[in-house]
């Protein structure tokens, strides 16, 4: 089937859009036809960003911008000749209490998308698993684990020791890992198979966030250059390193959290930031305050990578296009290479939209969309709600097990 997968990421900065050819079963095939990065109409972004934690707004600018972004999402979604789109919105709340997600808000009405298009609509991913005991988040959990899975197995049986430990990371605005471990075919599987099928040759998956990645530099961009993001990494390659303050930003607690975990621009939002920079920096320089946010994001990735022993670091997302980011977390990683997912198959820049892609397949055939353990849920769903085209709807039969995934 041909499906197309879209949502807006932290950034906030327009929609992630790719199409993918989608063939759903124990090795499931994914060939991305064509992805693209289409931008908010003139005011949109503003108007987004306005509503953010800790800003105020009104449950009538909530309704307005569901549709509005319901309205761009369903411009993006025509002309594609697909049989289903998967979306995963705009996220502007993520909620989080003692160490457990109470709910979040994705905007963006799939009824325009399915209007526009006469195409069943695959939305609300995140909110099952959040009844279900998780977080919701980082889905990619689920696309890493089948994509790379696969691979470190192949490569391990290579070499003689033990399995080869692969990561797959996305810098976004905020950074997100998936540690894949993969295991011996022989291992005894404890359980009911029903609850692993989703991914039924990888069990030991393990997905967070691990901070910010470019949400922070975002603002000093747009504050120092009026750009909505550091480009080609210019500023913060011209700054230099404060190292008080960036052992004031190490310092806080979500860093040293055990996962599952996760966090958004309701912790990092701007006022923290300067709030860390009046206590332990009043005073630096843009370029400066850019290039300790680059160390802070490199350092707070690295430290996560170096827990779990890993061979590979696979790197995806609007932060592997920042050279000056991308060679701080080079080094930082030394000597576990940084390999950019192009490398593996995956268009970085498109790694979101494809997720998105595949995670409405699997609803589409009735596969649990996370892993056991990889949002802290005990219990895989199938994700979402499915919103009726103009056709009546008729599932598939539900596959059984996918153990795999080959990108073409």
């Amino acid at each position: 089937m041909i499906v197309v997968g879209m949502l807006s990421g932290t950034s906030a900065d327009g929609l992630d859009v790719a199409v993918c050819e989608i063939e759903v079963g124990p090795t499931t095939t994914l060939a991305v036809r064509r992805h693209e990065a289409v931008p908010w109409p003139d005011g949109l972004q503003e108007r987004l960003l306005a509503v953010l934690p800790p800003a105020r707004t009104t449950v009538g600018e909530i309704a307005a911008l569901d549709h509005a972004i319901g309205r761009v999402a369903a411009d993006a979604a025509t002309g594609h000749d697909a049989d289903l789109v998967a979306w995963l919105g705009q996220t502007v709340f993520h909620g989080i209490s003692g160490g457990r997600a109470t709910g979040g808000l994705q905007l963006g009405q799939p009824a325009w998308i399915a209007e526009a298009t006469g195409l069943p609509v695959v939305s609300d991913l995140r909110s099952t698993d959040i009844a279900a005991g998780g977080h919701g988040a980082p889905l990619a959990s689920t696309l890493d684990a089948l994509w790379l899975a696969g691979d470190a197995a192949q490569r391990s049986s290579t070499r003689q020791g033990g399995p080869d430990t692969r990561i797959a990371l996305n810098l976004g605005g905020i950074a997100n890992v998936t540690v894949v471990a993969p295991i011996d075919p022989s291992t005894p599987r404890e359980g009911n198979p029903r609850t692993t099928r989703a991914l039924a040759s990888s069990p030991h998956v393990t997905a967070f966030d691990t901070g910010p990645a470019n949400c922070w530099l975002d603002v000093v961009a747009q504050r120092a250059t009026g750009t909505a993001y550091d480009v080609d990494g210019a500023l913060a390659a011209s700054g230099v390193v404060d190292d008080g303050l960036l052992r004031h930003l190490l310092a806080e607690p979500y860093y040293a959290a055990p996962p599952p975990k996760t966090t958004g621009r309701e912790r990092f939002t701007a006022p923290a930031l300067d709030a860390a920079v009046a206590h332990a920096a009043p005073g630096i320089a843009d370029a400066d305050l850019a290039a300790t946010l680059v160390a802070l994001t490199a350092r707070t990735v690295a430290d996560a990578c170096r827990a779990h022993g890993a061979v590979e670091v696979v790197g995806s997302g609007g932060g592997m296009t920042n050279p000056t980011l991308r060679a701080a977390l080079a080094a930082e990683l030394d000597p576990v290479p940084l390999v950019p997912a192009d490398d593996r198959g995956l268009p970085a820049g498109a790694k979101e939209a494809v997720l998105t892609a595949l995670l409405g397949a699997l609803t589409w055939h009735g596969v649990p969309g996370v892993l056991p353990g990889a949002t802290g849920s005990t219990t895989p769903r199938v994700l979402g709600r499915i919103s009726p085209g103009h056709r009546p709807l008729r599932l598939p039969e539900p596959v059984a097990a996918v153990h795999r995934l080959e990108i073409r």
